[in-house]
């Protein structure tokens, strides 16, 4: 074998001939090989009777008969050709039509919630430069991007979240755009880390974003949107909840013990990990972020109320994370919602740019990890170099919610619904069957049209697969009278219709 698989010579007494398969890409990914004749090139022959030709002159000039055949044959030459793995990449999935058709409903209940919210769908590029999604040391995220240096030596990540291309577009658009905005969008997001149920590697999260509200009432409403979502599609307060605290809670506690503003992000990160890693490593990790021993053991108790009544024992009533609280829980009163929310002080979101309120959706009988997430993000827009304004907003993942609702038994039965079938009874008659197609089409009706000639048993089959309401049929008698059999394969009634009456 040559050192090149994908490039073998041909040797031929008179020709040198280079042989390139194309799908002997190096780049691709093989698991298993066959081995497969190559033939010989198509012009063989006429090269078979040019070295014939070659022949008998020499043979005619210098007497001899002993010239070189002109025939051509050399065995057959076998290439080792790999199959590629057929499988998505770890942590990706595919969408064959069961599954679209899962995401579409989904994404369908996403975009008509916000739509009830009057909020505005955007959209951003999935590739954007990697200084958008690298803030400050210790952020998981940083450690899960997919970077990498493109063509132009520039330094581009894919989208480990929405929010930070959502900040940009905001500062881009700056004073053209008038406040509030509320916009929303469904959008693809990668991140490189250790996969778990509910967990990939890629997925699709449904953002709702309040930009220039400084109010605690942007937050009641869009918890109210999660809220509404969620009884749309079958969940309960049985179900979900929401935890529910505040980033100035951490703030006044560390005051308290003059730790300084520089350290927070960090604190925050490290409280994040709550449940995740153990006690003891929590602990450590505080005092190297610069926490002292009593520190820790304050924050942890406050971390551990439960009660915004204790809360506010200890903290006193005058400050901003105590009263902002009291007003969000009042609102989830008049909202309608107050049986799904409840006070944890444990809740801080991983992210560094989180200012105030936080919250999680979470999934009561605990198999699962957190479903959705938010909270208040005042300052996020002057890291990017723009003016802050005060903003809001959540992410929501569509992998956990599947996982509860295959736990639940409330995935819908989602099956291919096509409302006719057009089949044409002769073979002559395929192009009256595509102008019924049309006709069907033009009345915004869907319509699968039996492209081939088929029997009536395949077809009444196919109508059964694809959950088709009416078979038309187009048979030559029929069709000369300008009519067609339609058939509702439901109830079994047949009759003959106009071609201008179908409807």
């Amino acid at each position: 074998m040559p050192a090149n698989p994908s490039a073998l010579l041909i040797l031929h007494p008179r020709l040198n001939l280079y042989l390139k398969p194309f799908f002997l890409s190096p780049s691709l990914a093989f698991t298993r090989t066959r081995k497969f004749p190559i033939p010989r090139p198509p012009f063989s022959r006429n090269l078979s009777s040019l070295s014939s030709t070659a022949a008998a002159q020499s043979t005619g000039e210098n007497g001899s008969g002993g010239g070189r055949s002109g025939a051509l044959s050399s065995p057959p030459i076998t290439e080792e050709v790999q199959k590629i793995d057929v499988n998505p990449p770890k942590g990706t999935r595919d969408f064959p039509p069961e599954e679209m058709r899962l995401r579409t409903w989904l994404f369908r209940n996403f975009r008509e919630v916000s739509r009830l919210f009057g909020f505005e769908e955007v959209d951003f590029p999935v590739l954007e430069s990697e200084a958008l999604f690298i803030r400050k040391a210790g952020e998981e995220i940083r450690d899960q991007l997919y970077c990498f240096e493109d063509r132009g030596n520039r330094r581009v990540a894919l989208r480990p979240e929405l929010t930070p291309s959502l900040a940009r577009l905001v500062i881009q658009k700056g004073k053209s755009v008038s406040l509030p905005l509320k916009w929303f969008a469904v959008g693809q997001c990668w991140r490189y880390e250790r996969m778990t149920r509910g967990r990939r590697r890629e997925h699709y999260q449904w953002n709702m974003d309040i930009i220039g509200v400084p109010e605690v009432m942007a937050e009641a409403e869009l918890i109210s949107s999660i809220v509404t979502f969620f009884k749309r599609i079958g969940i309960t307060a049985s179900d979900v909840g929401f935890k529910v605290s505040s980033r100035k809670v951490l703030q006044e506690v560390l005051r308290c013990y003059s730790v300084p503003e520089s350290s927070f992000g960090k604190v925050c990160i490290i409280i994040d990990k709550i449940g995740k890693i153990p006690m003891d490593d929590i602990k450590k990790d505080l005092m190297s972020a610069g926490v002292s021993e009593e520190a820790v053991e304050e924050l942890l108790q406050v971390l551990s109320i439960k009660s915004l009544t204790k809360l506010e024992e200890i903290l006193g009533g005058a400050g901003e994370a105590v009263a902002d609280l009291k007003k969000l829980f009042s609102l989830a009163e008049k909202f309608g919602y107050s049986e799904w929310i409840e006070f944890d002080a444990s809740i801080v979101r991983g992210l560094a740019y989180y200012t105030g309120i936080v919250f999680e959706g979470f999934d009561r009988e605990g198999k699962l990890r957190a479903i959705c997430g938010g909270g208040r993000y005042d300052r996020l827009l002057s890291t990017f170099g723009g003016d802050d304004l005060p903003a809001c907003g959540f992410g929501f993942g569509d992998a956990v919610i599947v996982e509860l609702l295959k736990d639940r038994g409330l995935l819908p039965e989602l099956s291919l619904q096509v409302e006719n079938i057009v089949c044409a009874l002769d073979v002559n008659l395929q192009g009256a069957a595509a102008r019924v197609a049309s006709i069907l089409r033009e009345k915004s009706q869907s319509v699968e049209l039996v492209l081939e000639s088929k029997p009536l048993k395949w077809v009444f089959k196919r109508a059964a697969r694809i959950n088709a309401h009416k078979l038309i049929l187009v048979g030559s008698s029929e069709w000369q009278r300008g009519m067609v059999v339609v058939k509702i394969l439901s109830s079994g009634e047949q009759y003959e219709v106009k071609l201008d009456e179908l409807e």
